[in-house]
């Protein structure tokens, strides 16, 4: 069996975002001539992303875009279980639906995993060209500051442990998550605790993150506090 690259995509309130993404990812996925698939896995979104998201497999056909809808807001550790269950091929790539995430990144993603034949590779802001666009101060320093912490308690292999954008192994990100006991933006960073101490081989490759356009961003003061406490809990228990 050849490579196939499963993009799971967990949407909540994406409409606006939505058909810009499925056009980007088959733009470069197309070019890179690896072969793929989407999994929108949609929370009950109010705003109609679904109903984008049925028009979207309209378009590109029920084999590129599969649709998975779930009957409520269940948090995005629990949309990343349940979408590896339909998941076909044996390498999978998160990201995020909102376009902070750039499609066109993927094929460096897989093009490391393939040298080096590792079981992640992780897109990261914090190095070698990476970085953010759009973002306050005040957004950078809460992300700069996420990130330090993380470090410093974790001491993961990985220089940007809060971001989502990876390539993992399917076998890999299995094993992964069937360890993990976080929910929301914790669990991104606790995927890479598990995977150190399993030992397994983690790349990176800079990134540049761009900031929402549509929506609004879901990281703020309070939702800090909240991640700090689920570090600290992490850390205590790894």
């Amino acid at each position: 069996m050849g490579e196939k690259y499963c993009i799971l995509l967990p949407t909540y309130n994406e409409k606006d975002n939505l058909p810009i993404l499925i056009w980007l990812i088959m733009k470069y996925m197309n070019q890179s001539g690896y072969e793929f698939e989407v999994v929108i896995i949609d929370d009950n979104s109010p705003d109609g992303t679904l109903e984008v998201a049925k028009e979207l497999q309209n378009i590109y056909g029920e084999k590129k875009i599969i649709l998975k809808p779930r009957s409520g807001k269940l948090g995005l550790g629990t949309a990343y279980i349940y979408g590896l269950k339909y998941a076909t091929g044996n390498f999978v790539i998160l990201m995020d639906a909102d376009l902070s995430h750039h499609p066109k990144f993927i094929p460096d993603f897989i093009q490391l995993q393939k040298e080096r034949d590792l079981d992640i590779v992780s897109g990261t802001r914090y190095k070698d060209g990476g970085g953010v666009c759009g973002w306050d101060f005040k957004r950078k320093l809460i992300s700069r500051g996420a990130n330090f912490l993380s470090q410093l308690l974790l001491r993961p292999n990985a220089s940007d442990l809060t971001g989502s954008f990876r390539l993992y192994k399917k076998s890999v990100l299995e094993k992964c998550i069937a360890s993990c006991v976080s929910k929301g933006y914790v669990f991104q960073m606790e995927v890479l605790v598990r995977a150190r101490q399993y030992g397994f081989s983690i790349g990176e490759v800079p990134i540049t993150f761009v900031d929402r356009l549509y929506g609004t961003s879901k990281l703020g003061g309070a939702e800090f506090i909240q991640f700090a406490k689920n570090l600290f809990y992490l850390f205590a228990t790894t």
